[in-house]
């Protein structure tokens, strides 16, 4: 029998595939129907996770803990990176292909822990790469929208993702803070980043920014 801890695990999982799926099919639509500015959807985003660990903090889901800025820093920069490059492949790739460059991640994380931080990995995890990597060139090589400016976003995006990532596990460590109290500090900080971005790189009050007419 399933235990009442197993099921909560099991709806949490449940919710969090369903949430994630909607996000990137909203996102596409409005990237194809609204043409929506990229930097500016990032930072919507990065605003409404800072809002929501704020929630969070004010339930006393999380503990907050008090990390120098200058070592959120790294992490607020590839934090902005890797959403706006997948932002970038999901605007300018199919769903499929955009997906089929989230899973390159895992290998790329591969390759960069096991030369850089001699971290090892059993055969069956590194067998696991060859169906995924079989997947994506098929998808690749099918792809009637295969375009080249779309791939360089999906390749970009995935090498900044796995740099984040593994800054992410690096700075748990030596700093002892979990995911969301990283978080907390690199949200906001991400946000301030775009916000003066945007201004700069996308229309905001012209035609085609979400200001306007």
């Amino acid at each position: 029998m399933i235990g009442s801890v197993d099921k909560k695990v099991c709806a949490v999982l449940l919710l969090n595939f369903v949430c994630s799926v909607c996000i990137v099919f909203f996102n596409k639509w409005l990237y194809a129907k609204m043409d929506f500015p990229n930097l500016t959807l990032t930072l919507l985003h990065f605003v409404c996770t800072s809002l929501g660990l704020f929630v969070c903090k004010q339930l006393k889901l999380f503990e907050v803990k008090r990390i120098p800025l200058m070592q959120i820093l790294p992490l607020a920069v590839t934090f902005c990176g890797f959403v706006v490059f997948t932002n970038l492949s999901l605007q300018n790739n199919t769903v499929g292909t955009y997906q089929m460059g989230k899973l390159l991640t895992t290998p790329v994380l591969i390759i960069i822990q096991s030369n850089f931080y001699n971290v090892s990995f059993s055969g069956r995890i590194k067998f696991s790469l060859i169906p995924i990597s079989i997947g994506i060139f098929i998808n690749s090589y099918y792809d009637i929208k295969f375009n080249v400016v779309g791939t360089v976003f999906a390749l970009t995006g995935v090498i900044v993702t796995s740099i984040y990532q593994v800054l992410v596990k690096n700075k748990q460590k030596d700093l002892e803070a979990n995911s969301m109290q990283l978080l907390y500090y690199q949200a906001p900080m991400s946000s301030l980043m775009l916000l003066c971005l945007v201004p700069m790189l996308e229309p905001v009050f012209t035609e085609g920014g979400v200001f306007g007419g």
